[in-house]
């Protein structure tokens, strides 16, 4: 898969200013965003310019992207997965960027608003009027936000994990480099895709002995080889074998709980769905779990099987054509 490259989208070098970021993409939206633009594609070149603004415009983002796009020996063969920036830790509480980049300012630089705390600056005036000459400034620190991935088990039994983020921090000479933590995360049980999970003093220190900010970790569920989520409902596929589904049957389905018992009624068509109450992820009430109904046949692969089928066709005539006024 071809490098996905955000200055190539921009069409801007790799050591653009913020300014000349924003420039490329007031021009490029006025030319491909899809209420005014007569291009063929262009709904996916206005998504990927949003994308491409979203990230080269917020600092953090895009050292994330850069140390990202570095760790990958020569750049040809790697694109971004949706969810890239998951494990990368970012200043200011979380929802503060647009999706709709349209002409909107992100969040502001994180080494700017640092640098303007220690010098004291950026406060409106008169605040603190009344404090003794000399004495400390009390600031809360700053929130921060990341985006992590668990499993679908550790949403229903509840878990601890060790997680490591990275983040950028200014070094020494005032320049941005790239950090790495590792905290000790309790998961709830019935945690779901989107909810927050707050770690109270986890985000930047406060200054003149204010109390530190809190870091927000938004959870997103790994895809899940079985199961489907809804909310705090699931969904699992169930193969049928013919017989089952013609006849009726009891079979064993798997549940994050293990497996259940369950009644297949006669006469049940593929796309049918059977629902087990609190069955789903955990809460009050508990969500449900859906089975989706499926007809998998045996192969005819011998003699047998196929002389089967052969008495099957004879003893059961059944034209699966016949809504569509054909006679065989």
């Amino acid at each position: 898969m071809e490098f996905k490259d955000y200055y190539k989208i921009l069409d801007v070098p790799r050591d653009a200013s913020e300014e000349d970021v924003r420039k490329a993409y007031r021009k490029l939206a006025r030319k491909f965003h899809p209420d005014v633009s007569k291009e063929p594609d262009a709904q996916e070149r206005m998504r990927e310019i949003n994308e491409a603004n979203d990230v080269l415009r917020d600092k953090e983002k895009r050292a994330a992207y850069d140390q990202l796009a570095a760790e990958v020996s020569s750049g040809h063969g790697f694109a971004p997965p949706p969810g890239w920036d998951r494990g990368f830790e970012f200043s200011g509480a979380p929802g503060g960027g647009s999706q709709d980049a349209d002409f909107q300012d992100f969040l502001s630089a994180l080494f700017a608003d640092a640098a303007r705390r220690r010098g004291g600056q950026g406060h409106p005036q008169g605040h603190g009027h009344g404090r003794a000459q000399g004495a400390p400034h009390r600031m809360r620190g700053e929130d921060h936000h990341a985006e992590i991935e668990i499993s679908l088990e550790d949403s229903f039994h509840g878990a601890t994990r060790e997680l490591t983020l990275r983040s950028v921090q200014a070094n020494a000479e005032g320049r941005p480099q790239m950090v790495s933590r590792t905290l000790s995360v309790k998961i709830p049980a019935g945690i779901r895709e989107g909810q927050m999970i707050r770690l109270a003093g986890q985000g930047m220190p406060g200054e003149g002995g204010g109390e530190s900010g809190d870091l927000f970790l938004t959870v997103h569920f790994a895809p899940h080889p079985r199961f489907k989520v809804d909310g705090k409902d699931l969904t699992l596929p169930l193969p049928l074998a013919p017989w089952e589904a013609a006849l009726g049957a009891k079979v064993n389905a798997p549940t994050l709980q293990g497996e259940v018992e369950v009644n297949i009624p006669a006469g049940s068509k593929p796309g049918g769905k059977l629902r087990l109450r609190g069955k789903g992820l955990p809460g009050d009430p508990a969500g449900d779990l859906y089975l989706v109904l499926d007809v998998a046949w045996p192969p005819a692969d011998t003699d047998a099987a196929r002389a089967a089928y052969r008495q099957l066709a004879e003893a059961a005539p059944f034209n699966p054509r016949r809504h569509l006024g054909v006679q065989s």
